[in-house]
């Protein structure tokens, strides 16, 4: 869903940040600091929530933690000038500005404080009722509990927390020696899980293509991709219920891999987990049980931060990050997956939490045996080549200050990370880190241990919901692209919209919302990695992630990762701007720069103003020496390509549509049904110039598209489900329906129903068509392997015909 059509809604939830808030106000302020780690505190009996001496504890506590600004003429403030007495704040806090724990700390009392000021019993309680929720008188003393269990002092949860975060036996890794890994090969574990699931597929290949199973050799089982779109819960379910419907045909059975961007990386944490038990119909019956409730609404949010177990289960990640990174940036997007985390990774009833779901490398356990397609979860780390030091030197040198702002126009660009069980890797840098070391420091390709002995527990997946699905982290340039179309139509526009278009290279580096930080596991690996990593890379000690959506709403770039092979890539788009942004054709500047043969260049949705001229012009430039300079080549051709769709848009616009093409006149507007399929080719061409952009596979003579198929030179066939409103299901709409916006965060179970019947319903639509192309990559494959084999022998005997001569001839 864009931000235009998002303002023109109801507002989000009323409750949004206060819980937000209540949780812990964030800090968009990076900590640079270093935490004195001390061992293990003892651990104390911690006395109920309800009991008298828990309330006697608290209040006590806090009589000694009054903020000055807001002191009482009794007298406290004298008290309040105590506040940065390390004997007052008890062990574990520090009188140090940059300690990440005492930000958050003085930062959370801050807002606990506002809060309680509210004078609850001098508004009359009809007045109060019509104005605040009756839940909100509560709040203060939620929170100063929430405050007291994080204050780290002996026998609260947080030093629990913190304290199990040095046992061996609760997070064994800690004890694990992790090395960056450097190179361009896959890992060990992945290629020893490629080998048993391709021996689980030729059972399931059989069952879906209805084959002897005696007939089908493994190296005719083609590598079939999943991979879903971003879109918060309008992706998770629409996802869900795709993999459900492909489930059901038996065809996810023969997928190797599955990757997810957003709201899919949020699906295949639930397939992975206990509560999702492997099984999207189960996944879809927990949905119903928890997005009934808004992910901030206070009541609920407060009840598990504060209830055992589901306290520690969701705030375990929060404290070791804070107290064990001493760069830490706790920040928004933190928050968001906590209370992510709380809806999403909680089951029904909130007291069966499972804390082996809380680790991404524990997903283990569901693929050694090939049981299941690996996932892979993606986000993306912003590279803008231009620091503080540059600016502050350019800000009274005009030339300078142009030559800067060129720099960073042509050199800014999205790293992709890509995270699964066994690893965490960039392509781009070719270094990576086991899973089971993300979260803990890395210097020259070393991890770093904490003066205990033992080093970080893995990150929690509570933290990694947010960092996935942080599309709010977007730039300012992000944010206005959204909102324009809204403004066209106010008087003066075209003024305010000049300058803003002129502002874009400034508005195109800033985020107003500070994305989450892990630490970098390639700080200091300079003269390790190639040289087109940039050297901000190397010299901080902090990585910045967000939503890979900013770059690309399909994760299809770790799909064409050398090495995995992909023959068949199902793409299922709930994106909210399926018809605007064409996120298969950004693919083509990737593959072109890469070297990648065989992906169908030209893919998606071609807008009015293409043509095949202007396709090749933007591929020959995207074939540069590096990714930023590609990546810019791209970003400039999806902005002539939206500018010419608004000016096509306009009420005056006198053209008449054209008529949909399957794709033979690429200047024309395509219109894409339920199902597409492409195939690319790896036919080398003598020619210098580039081949047009693919054909879409017409249906209407299954031969044809069966050739293409199976065409020696066939390349990498893309199949492409977009979530496109059906009029077999009524009463759901992907792009008028308010509940699907991105930025909804409460489905009801009906809705759900609707959501998961429509994208059931398009699936099966291409279901048969889908079976097709699977079966011609297969037979393509087959044909190409007993064309090896008959050369194979030929070679042999000829081999031995000269070896022994004509005797062996006669014989």
């Amino acid at each position: 869903m864009s931000a235009a059509r998002l303002l023109s809604r109801k507002p989000l939830h009323y409750a949004t940040f206060a819980v937000a808030a209540g949780a812990g106000i964030y800090t968009t302020r990076r900590q640079t600091s270093t935490i004195k780690l001390d061992s293990p505190l003892s651990k104390t009996s911690v006395p109920t929530a309800n009991s008298p001496e828990y309330s006697k504890r608290v209040r006590s506590h806090f009589d000694h933690h009054q903020n000055p600004e807001h002191a009482s003429k009794k007298g406290d403030a004298e008290i309040i000038r105590k506040v940065n007495d390390p004997d007052t704040y008890g062990p574990g806090f520090e009188d140090d500005d940059d300690n990440a724990w005492a930000n958050f700390s003085r930062s959370f009392n801050t807002v606990r404080e506002g809060i309680e000021r509210i004078q609850w019993t001098t508004v009359g309680d009809k007045i109060t009722e019509l104005v605040i929720p009756s839940w909100a008188k509560f709040l203060p003393e939620g929170l100063e509990k929430l405050r007291f269990e994080l204050s780290m002092q002996p026998g609260t949860l947080a030093d629990e927390i913190w304290e199990e975060a040095h046992d061996p036996s609760i997070n064994p890794e800690i004890l694990w020696n992790a090395t960056v890994r450097v190179g361009e090969t896959l890992g060990k574990d992945e290629l020893d899980f490629r080998r048993k699931r391709k021996a689980y597929i030729v059972k399931a290949l059989a069952r879906y293509l209805d084959i002897d199973e005696q007939e089908i050799d493994p190296e005719d089982v083609p590598t079939i991709a999943v991979c879903g779109s971003g879109g918060g819960l309008r992706a998770l379910v629409a996802g869900a219920s795709s993999c459900l419907s492909a489930q059901q045909a038996g065809l996810f059975d023969c997928v190797t891999y599955t990757a997810g961007v957003s709201g899919s990386c949020w699906m295949q944490t639930i397939y992975f987990s206990s509560l999702g038990k492997q099984n999207h119909a189960t996944v879809l019956k927990h949905l119903k049980s928890r997005i009934g409730t808004h992910i901030a609404f206070p009541p609920a949010a407060m009840k598990l931060v504060l209830s055992a177990p589901t306290n520690k289960y969701l705030l375990s990640g929060f404290v070791e990050k804070l107290k064990g990174d001493p760069g830490a940036n706790f920040g928004l997007v933190d928050i968001y997956g906590g209370l992510l985390a709380a809806r999403l990774l909680v089951p029904n009833g909130d007291l069966n939490v499972q804390d082996h779901d809380l680790k991404l490398s524990n997903q283990r356990i569901y693929l050694e045996n090939g049981e299941h397609p690996m996932p892979i979860y993606t986000a993306v780390r912003h590279e803008i080549p231009v620091d503080e030091a540059e600016r502050e030197e350019a800000k009274d040198n005009l030339a300078l200050k142009q030559e800067i702002k060129d720099k960073a126009r042509k050199e800014a660009w999205f790293q992709w990370f890509e995270m699964h069980p066994w690893e965490v890797w960039c392509e781009e840098m070719g270094a990576g880190i086991p899973t089971w070391a993300l979260g803990r420091p890395f210097k020259n390709g070393q991890n770093q241990i904490l003066e205990t002995g033992v080093a970080m527990p893995e990150i929690r997946q509570s933290l990694l919901l947010g960092i996935w699905g942080s599309a709010f982290c977007a730039t300012l340039s992000h944010y206005y692209k959204e909102i324009k179309p809204l403004l066209l139509g106010i008087v003066g526009f075209a003024g305010i919209n000049e300058l803003l278009e002129g502002k874009n290279d400034d508005l195109v580096k800033i985020h107003p919302i500070e994305p989450a930080t892990i630490p970098n596991f390639v700080y200091g690996m300079k003269d390790q990695l190639p040289s087109t990593c940039p050297d901000s890379v190397f010299q901080s000690d902090h990585l910045q992630l967000m939503d890979a959506g900013m770059s690309n709403n399909l994760p299809i770039y770790p799909l064409l990762r050398p090495g995995r092979d992909v023959d068949i890539v199902i793409a299922f788009d709930a994106s909210a701007d399926i018809q605007q942004e064409n996120w298969l054709s950004v693919v083509d500047g990737y593959a072109k720069q890469r070297g990648i043969k065989g992906w169908p260049l030209g893919a998606g949705w071609p807008g009015k103003s293409s043509n095949s001229e202007e396709t090749v012009q933007v591929l020959v430039e995207a074939q540069t020496a590096t990714a930023q300079d590609a990546a810019a080549k791209i970003a400039e051709a999806r902005e002539q390509g939206r500018k010419d769709k608004s000016v096509e848009d306009q009420p005056n616009n006198q053209g008449v549509p054209e008529s949909p093409t399957t794709g033979d006149s690429p200047d024309k507007q395509t219109e894409l049904g339920a199902c597409n399929v492409w195939v690319g080719t790896k036919e080398e061409r003598i020619s210098d110039e580039e081949p047009p952009p693919s054909k879409l596979l017409g249906w209407d003579d299954p031969r044809d598209s069966t050739f293409h198929l199976t065409s020696p030179s066939a390349g990498i066939a893309v199949v492409y489900f977009p979530l496109l409103p059906n009029p077999k299901v009524e009463g759901v709409d992907p792009d008028k329906s308010d509940y699907l916006s991105t930025w909804n965060f409460i489905y009801t179970p009906e809705q759900i129903d609707k959501v998961a019947e429509l994208a059931k319903t398009n699936f099966e639509e291409g279901a048969d068509i889908t079976k097709r192309t699977v079966r011609a990559v297969y037979e393509r494959r087959k044909k190409q392997r007993l064309e090896r084999e008959a050369k194979l022998r030929t070679k042999v005997w000829k081999n031995k015909l000269r070896e022994h001569g004509d005797s062996f001839a006669g014989s």
